[in-house]
């Protein structure tokens, strides 16, 4: 007990010398879920004001850098005042907000606040730009460097449920189609579906970040014109001037075409790519938490997790949960972004701007938390294989009257009697199971029937259930013996390293 009064009076100390030093606490401004519940620290850094402000200072410094090496009257002393001021401090932070209030233009503050810390440089930099040179050149960056981050989580994912796959290969299971019980497959393979929609979800992610260019050095409406001024109308130079910009910030080439933006169709693009990893988790959530219902299978359950506050016995997938819902989110994005590029008037208006600041870091962190989820719960994975067997075995003399019409047919019975025969059987046995409650009696009806004489002696061997699940196992064993593991090789060091992630709540 006193224990426990120690650590309450903890965190009221806590608590108010945090509002003492900020004049409030963090507990009294909204705080977004992304970052303070969900997603990863490296994510939630990485669309940091810190991080883009920062990385608007490295582009200016990079344009400066290239405007002195094609001939600019720069110095390096004022390169030098700039390339020890790249990271925004909490001071300069304070400075920008000051002048944007003063001046309503976030580019011109930041101009101002590093001009501040580098005074050699105050004069330079920003030299020949628009504004869209460090805020559009910073997007694609740090979207590059977002989708750096999520592509080998999700191979990772992708590897969990491989080897899952692998485990359960040949138990077999209940197939669904309508959600009704269909044909057999087996475990593996229903676990083979979700990886293979992983997988494109990987290739599409890869295709947009390989695809992915800069804008580069454009000017204020794509026609360089302010940097033709820069370079004495040489060409030549504005050319070397977004090559040298390139290769600053690894970048392949730089779209052929820009208005005052990169068109808004790459953020479409992308947004699109990563969304359809939403629509998978979605998917895959959605049965996990079926199949938990049916007490076949369960996410990780701690030891002491509870599952309801009023009902204790209840294991709820609640991490599965999660994932759905931030899923059900992240596929809201590239509505937001389809209206935004749709909106782009003539060569850009200004509506972009809020909007963007909100849908950008949204989609990544959205995406780099639902790949946390599925990492967490595809690497504990519990099945009971008793329980779906069982459930197999509630249905299995259904799935069987194809074969035993296929039987009978060949010891020479008509094929539309056949068919007739165990059709009557049949809804009577399901309405036994419906209207009674009573078990499914399918196969004791047709052992009393004389009618089916000829296949009595194959109905014991007929109920093996491993008959009926097809190339179940041979389709696992192809696509994550073969196909997942070649493409999954660029990223095997990371798979090999990373352990399980784990979930802050």
């Amino acid at each position: 007990m006193a224990n426990e009064t120690n650590t309450a009076l903890d965190i009221q100390k806590q608590i108010a010398d945090m509002t003492a030093k900020n004049g409030t606490s963090a507990f009294d401004t909204y705080q977004t879920s992304l970052t303070g519940r969900y997603c990863s620290k490296e994510m939630s850094q990485l669309f940091s004001q810190r991080s883009r402000h920062s990385t608007w200072r490295k582009l200016w410094l990079y344009l400066a850098e290239a405007e002195k090496e094609l001939g600019v009257n720069i110095s390096e002393e004022a390169l030098q005042e700039m390339r020890e001021h790249l990271t925004v401090t909490d001071e300069d932070f304070e400075t920008a907000r000051v002048e944007e209030k003063r001046r309503r233009h976030d580019v011109m503050a930041h101009v101002h606040a590093f001009g501040a810390v580098a005074p050699k440089a105050a004069g330079i930099i920003h030299y020949g730009a628009t504004s869209c040179y460090v805020t559009d050149n910073a997007e694609l960056i740090l979207m590059r460097d977002a989708m750096d981050m999520l592509l080998p989580k999700l191979a990772k994912v992708l590897s969990n449920l491989s080897a899952f796959a692998l485990q359960w290969k040949s138990l077999p299971t209940l197939a669904y189609t309508h959600l009704q019980p269909a044909q057999l497959i087996t475990v593996g393979k229903r676990a083979a579906q979700w990886a293979q929609d992983l997988l494109f979800d990987l290739e599409a992610i890869e295709h947009v970040r390989n695809g992915l260019q800069f804008r580069g050095a454009q000017g204020t409406t794509g026609t360089q014109a302010s940097f033709l001024e820069v370079f004495a109308n040489d060409t030549a130079k504005c050319d070397a001037l977004n090559d040298l910009l390139c290769k600053k910030t690894g970048f392949p080439a730089c779209y052929p075409v820009s208005t005052q933006t990169y068109t808004r169709k790459v953020d479409l693009l992308i947004a699109n790519a990563i969304c359809g990893l939403g629509a998978t988790a979605q998917k895959i959530t959605g049965d996990i938490r079926h199949l938990a219902a049916w007490k076949e299978l369960e996410e990780p359950f701690e030891k002491d997790q509870i599952g309801s506050s009023a009902m204790a016995y209840k294991r709820n997938p609640m991490r599965s949960e999660r994932i759905y819902a931030l899923s059900r989110e992240l596929l809201s994005k590239p509505a937001s972004f389809a209206n935004t590029l749709s909106d782009q008037w003539m060569e850009r208006t200004l509506d972009d701007s809020a909007i963007r600041r909100i849908d950008i870091p949204e989609t990544f962190l959205l995406a780099d938390a639902i790949l946390l989820g599925l990492d967490n719960v595809t690497s504990g994975l519990v099945v009971y294989p008793k329980r779906v067997d069982a459930r197999v075995q509630e249905e299995l003399p259904f799935m069987i009257t194809e074969s035993i019409i296929m039987r009978l047919v060949a010891k020479g019975v008509s094929r539309q009697d056949a068919h007739e025969e165990i059709r009557v059987l049949s809804h009577e046995a399901g309405a036994q199971v419906k209207n009674e409650g009573k078990s499914n009696d399918l196969v004791d009806r047709i052992k009393r029937t004389e009618f089916f004489r000829p296949i009595w002696a194959d109905l014991d061997e007929m109920l093996d259930s491993k008959l009926y699940t097809g190339r179940s196992a041979e389709i696992v064993e192809r696509f994550c013996g073969e196909v997942l593991r070649e493409k999954l090789g660029r990223y095997r060091a990371y798979i090999e390293g990373a352990g399980v992630a784990e979930l802050s709540v």
